[in-house]
């Protein structure tokens, strides 16, 4: 590879970076948002580690929390919680 190529892939690398970063933050500053399906909502509530590769999560799912238990040989569902 000649300096004249390997200048002009840096400069086309720097480039692609720099306007990766002045989407983001036009992104940020403009307080863009995904819309979000109306009556249809996926929240992770809580997150813990059991180990450094089982966690366990409670999620709400509409108006309803799952436990799951993810990261071992599979994951599981370990139940839904009852209504307040």
């Amino acid at each position: 590879m000649n300096p004249q190529t390997l200048l002009l892939v840096c400069g086309v690398l720097i480039g692609v970076i720099a306007l990766i970063g002045a989407a983001a933050k036009l992104f940020q500053v403009s307080g863009w948002r995904a819309q979000s399906r109306p009556g249809r909502t996926l929240i992770l509530r809580e997150s813990i580690a059991l180990d450094p590769r089982r966690r366990i999560h409670l999620v709400q799912c509409g108006q309803r929390q799952v436990v799951l238990l993810t990261g071992g040989g599979q994951d599981l569902v370990v139940g839904w919680m009852q209504d307040p």
